[in-house]
């Protein structure tokens, strides 16, 4: 496939913005159903989210090795046998009989959406001509989060009227619709690249990552820590320790790392990758407290909140192209350092809220939250993807899918931990557990989250804004 195209290919591009939409929806439709899976399943809340917790260990320890994998071999075939996975395990999650049976399919359904996200990025960004980055990952930032924002109702609805069972079978016409792009797209000529020997495939390094990032993502997750227990997540955490050594050691003399860790000395590449992380982590916090604040310290219902929350989606979906656009004429350090600030002021709004504040205060941090994320996601994405050399661009991709994942779940943790610590010393009980009974000390408590989180804000600013550079240029690594 030709890494430069004279002129968009709107094939290619429509098939990755299917790709994020089928990802982004598959992901929230399942969270929506999971009570109603454990009753019918005749399991409990914390087996049924083993379902969920598998999913998303494939996505963080499978989409930096499959990105890697497309780099050297083609990411086109990943891409649409991604596609066949996910179909294929919608029927089978339908056909679920147990909850076990469930998990497996599900790790088989998250193998195929990290296939997915390993390519989405970088085959929308070789969809369109050289310079326009910024507005092929606008595209894909609305795919996704279009796909977040119908998951939700859509799940409740079909469950609701139909099925539990109908929420898998209902993605299987997307999936298939991705399968009949991927090979549409297919049988289009493509410009064939000059011939080259492809690089060796680092498997010592790939088992080492995938080892790394599931032990890591067992240690940042509160319900597989409370599995372990206390003794085992110690072992868990001393066996990450010397593997995380051993796995450096070994990309620093391996001919054609997994991860080459030379590709960190890119200025743009690694402070954009902080700022994602840091800003990822944050939302993380706000989206696993906020909840809790609105339904049982305001007493608002679910649906209603489910309303305010809808503010984040729909303002990224709207501001994602605009920002791409701007990303493309000035470069993404103004429009990322942009979404920043306003991320930054809906946590400033969070640390003044209180027991009876009114519902606007948090519909406008969900607001300001997706203004954040649509100014944001798009150019610091793009900055990522097109600052390394073009043959790693599919590793950049996957690094992008791998950070949100371990984000997601660094941001759960952390702010549990903030929350209980401030708790504790609000009620002055020690063993205290964070509780809106207490609706004082855990909106206090709370407050202390959001405080701590613009303090790493300030740091994801002072990041975004060194990352340099008024146009993203792809780098050449020094031989």
């Amino acid at each position: 496939m030709s890494a430069v195209t004279a002129r968009t290919d709107r094939l290619l591009l429509a098939n990755a913005i299917m790709g994020q939409f089928l990802t982004g929806a598959a992901t929230r439709i399942f969270i929506v159903a999971l009570p109603t899976l454990a009753v019918a399943l005749d399991t409990d809340i914390i087996s049924i989210s083993w379902a969920l917790i598998v999913y998303q260990l494939a996505g963080i320890s499978l989409s930096v090795v499959f990105g890697r994998l497309g780099d050297i071999h083609g990411r086109y075939a990943i891409y649409g046998l991604g596609f066949a996975i996910m179909t294929v395990s919608f029927v089978l999650c339908g056909l679920a009989p147990n909850a076990f049976a469930l998990i497996v399919f599900r790790l088989v359904q998250g193998l195929g959406a990290a296939m997915i996200a390993s390519a989405t990025r970088v085959l929308a960004m070789e969809a369109v001509p050289e310079g326009s980055e910024g507005r092929a990952n606008g595209y894909m930032t609305m795919g996704f989060h279009s796909g977040l924002l119908i998951g939700p109702p859509l799940g409740g609805l079909v469950i609701d009227l139909l099925d539990w069972r109908w929420i898998f079978f209902l993605m299987v016409p997307m999936g298939v619709a991705g399968v009949a792009l991927t090979v549409l797209r297919a049988r289009k000529p493509r410009a064939s690249a000059p011939a080259r020997r492809a690089p060796s495939i680092d498997y010592l390094g790939a088992a080492l990552l995938i080892a790394l990032t599931v032990m890591l993502t067992l240690l940042l997750d509160r319900r597989s820590v409370e599995t372990l227990g206390a003794e085992r997540t110690t072992a868990v955490f001393v066996v990450f320790g010397a593997t995380l050594v051993g796995f450096l050691a070994h990309e620093r003399r391996a001919v054609s790392p997994v991860v080459n860790l030379a590709l960190f000395s890119i200025r743009m590449f690694t402070f954009s990758v902080l700022s994602l992380l840091l800003i990822a982590t944050t939302i993380s916090v706000m989206s696993f407290l906020m909840p809790f604040y609105i339904q049982d310290v305001l007493g608002y219902s679910a649906s209603f909140m489910g309303l305010i929350f809808l503010a984040a989606p729909v303002f990224t979906i709207g501001l994602a192209a605009v920002s791409g656009r701007l990303t493309d004429r000035i470069g993404p350090r103004i429009p990322a350092s942009i979404g920043v600030l306003a991320t930054m002021s809906a946590f400033a709004i969070g640390v003044a809220l209180r027991v009876d504040s009114h519902w606007i205060l948090p519909t406008l941090m969900m607001a300001l939250l997706g203004v954040g994320s649509g100014f944001f996601n798009t150019p610091n994405q793009a900055a990522i993807i097109g600052s390394v050399p073009r043959e790693y661009r599919g590793f950049a991709t996957g690094m992008v899918q791998t950070v949100f994942g371990i984000s997601a779940l660094l941001g759960i943790s952390l702010g549990g931990a903030l929350l209980t610590l401030a708790f504790r010393y609000y009620t002055g009980v020690a063993g205290a557990t964070p509780s809106a009974g207490e609706p004082r000390a855990f909106v206090a408590s709370m407050n202390v989250a959001y405080l701590a989180c613009l303090a790493l804000l300030v740091i994801a600013f002072l990041s975004s804004f060194l990352r340099g550079g008024t146009k993203i240029e792809a780098a050449s690594l020094p031989t």
